[in-house]
């Protein structure tokens, strides 16, 4: 991969945070300003965490983007006293999956009603991303995941792809949505480096939430992890190459899953800068 592509994708990185305890102290310790945050929401403890270390984060002067799950949503009121929250915080970006919780909080079973709302309401927000999934989604068909991006584009801004350790599987999802003339920009969602006995001390004192469910759902992708020495994607980058820096790719950055690996990850995208010249 070209050096000042591959620093272009570095820079417009986004860390995945989980809202653990000590998740604010290591962002403040480990992150530069200049990285975007991203905070998860869990079915188990709520909106409400992530509310709370979003806006403590945007405090401190980072760019923030919490995810504000549709399925976590009580109802329209929620929603509201969430969007105000956030907006007097200062956030003007928020991520809107549909989450895992089973059965809903409330009337919202899927994100474009929550993003259809948004725009009912002046559209709070001046950047909204929704999620792709180069791989197949454990419970939605492939064209369905497809079709609800071509629904969601005229409320979104950008997508987030979800996990994809197939560079082929990459490419072919991301030719696919732009044959369907879904040209929102792409964040290329990527594991972060990680050991397996960090990662599953994390999942222990967090509790399963959505960047650590899909390691159940996925026994093939939990052996990466496991693998000796951990997993980094320095590998699946460069296999990549083409997918992630095709003109017609619309690739705008890379969103790495942290894992809460903070220091980790921000110690390996130093040195991958550093051997790039960056």
């Amino acid at each position: 991969m070209g050096a000042a592509r591959l620093r272009a994708l570095l820079d417009g990185v986004r860390y995945e945070v989980l809202p653990a305890k000590a998740t604010e102290d290591k962002v403040l310790a480990h992150v530069p300003r200049d990285v975007v945050v991203t905070v998860t929401a869990s079915p188990v403890k709520g909106l409400e965490p992530t509310l709370d270390l979003a806006a403590r984060l945007a405090a401190h002067g980072y760019r923030v983007v919490p995810h504000v799950p549709a399925r976590l949503l009580r109802d329209d009121a929620h929603l509201k006293e969430a969007v105000d929250r956030l907006r007097e915080a200062g956030v003007d970006d928020v991520f809107v999956p549909a989450g895992d919780a089973d059965p809903p909080a409330g009337g919202y079973d899927g994100a474009l009603p929550v993003l259809r709302r948004l725009s009912e309401l002046g559209g709070p927000f001046a950047h909204i991303g929704v999620t792709g999934y180069p791989e197949s989604h454990p419970l939605i068909d492939d064209d369905v995941t497809v079709q609800a991006m071509w629904d969601k584009r005229e409320h979104a801004t950008y997508i987030v792809s979800n996990l994809c350790f197939d560079p082929r599987v990459l490419g072919e999802w991301i030719g696919r949505i732009r044959r369907r003339e879904v040209d929102l920009p792409v964040y290329v969602g990527v594991a972060g480096p990680v050991q397996r006995a960090k990662l599953l001390a994390m999942a222990t004192k967090v509790g399963v939430g959505e960047s650590t469910r899909f390691l159940t759902k996925h026994p093939s992708w939990f052996l990466r992890f496991a693998a000796p020495g951990g997993y980094s994607p320095d590998g699946l980058l460069a296999r990549a190459e083409g997918a992630l820096t095709a003109p017609a790719a619309g690739v705008a950055g890379l969103h790495l899953f942290t894992f809460n690996q903070i220091a980790e990850t921000e110690k390996w995208r130093r040195a991958l800068l550093d051997r790039l010249g960056g």
